[in-house]
């Protein structure tokens, strides 16, 4: 591994194709240490801030628990625990946190803070979600994705299917450029990746090797895939006038048993970062329900459970990559 002492994680592009595999080497590393009970506790002494201006379950956890085992401490800021673009700005946030502690968590809404914080800070700063990236879930499903095919990811083949315009659809295409897999974006036009985004992958990808391809047919689209991975079709920050219209766009994206069926591998598998909107058993899923008569949006509940589903191997795994990220930043 080159040294990586010191960088920031703000986005996928921060590192090139081979720091990004060694992140990947040093999460299987680390989590094969912890199941084998011989980790060395490398964050002794070290203190990391965890500013959550969106709240989470699997990203603040993971944290916690990563900085934990590795023998470091951590103080968690919530939406209302930080004054953070309300009385006092990113920089002047980050030149004072920056003192205190050796790095910073920072998942919100804004690219631009977490950028931010990253130039001003004077210690490492890690993005665990904004509005354009979600790097730390993109390394969690890379490592799933080498765990269950068996291959190195230049020979991985997966879908990511539905609403691709967003921040786990940016990520999944330029994590899968940067590692030369085959990558399909499946989706509407209205909901495709920002030309953007799709022009830095296919830089990308004329030095890798990736394949990309862009469409809104379903059956090309998934044909013979290793992994199908989708993400919720609706975003709780956005207006509630526009989910009818989003849902019924998005309709015949559905990962269902139909469509596992298209891929025609008998051995692919379902992936998606949580939470999913599979059944009712929530608040959110019940108000779903009563507004369109769907018990499922982007994954029907029989997918989710089925054993083509590796939603939770994948979520175990934010830990184990954020350690790596964690240990190749802040250890001596």
């Amino acid at each position: 591994m080159g040294d990586l002492r010191g960088r920031s994680f703000t986005k996928e592009l921060d590192f090139t194709s081979d720091e990004w595999r060694s992140l990947l080497e040093l999460s299987a590393e680390l989590k094969a240490a912890r199941r084998e009970g011989r980790e060395v506790q490398r964050l002794q002494g070290r203190n990391v801030a965890l500013i959550f201006e969106k709240t989470s379950t699997r990203t603040r956890c993971a944290f916690e628990v990563a900085v934990a085992e590795q023998g470091g401490r951590t103080t968690y800021l919530d939406p209302a625990g930080s004054q953070v673009g309300h009385k006092e700005s990113a920089a002047d946030t980050a030149r004072v946190l920056g003192r205190w502690y050796h790095g910073i968590e920072y998942r919100g809404a804004a690219q631009a803070t977490v950028e931010t914080l990253a130039e001003y800070a004077g210690v490492p700063v890690f993005n665990g979600l904004t509005d354009d990236w979600h790097p730390t879930q993109m390394l969690a499903d890379q490592l799933t994705m080498t765990e269950h095919s068996g291959k190195p990811l230049e020979q991985v083949s997966y879908a990511f299917i539905g609403d691709v315009r967003n921040n786990v659809g940016n990520s999944t295409l330029i994590s899968a450029a940067m590692m030369g897999s085959d990558i399909r974006m499946v989706a509407p036009e209205q909901q495709q990746t920002a030309p953007e985004v799709l022009e830095r992958a296919h830089e990308i990808a004329a030095a890798t090797g990736a394949r990309i391809t862009v469409t809104d047919d379903v059956a090309a689209g998934v044909a013979g895939v290793d992994f199908v991975s989708t993400d919720v079709w609706v975003s709780l920050g956005e207006p509630k006038e526009l989910w009818a219209e989003r849902i019924e766009l998005l309709r015949p994206y559905q990962v269902n048993a139909e469509l596992l069926a298209l891929t025609g591998n008998p051995d692919v598998k379902f992936m998606h970062c949580l939470p999913a909107f599979h059944d009712r058993a929530t608040t959110v899923g019940e108000e779903l329900y009563r507004a369109t008569g769907l018990d499922a949006l982007e994954v029907t509940h029989d997918v989710f459970e089925s054993d083509a589903s590796i939603v939770f191997d994948q979520a175990e795994n934010r830990m184990h990559t954020i350690k790596a990220v964690l240990v190749a930043t802040l250890a001596d």
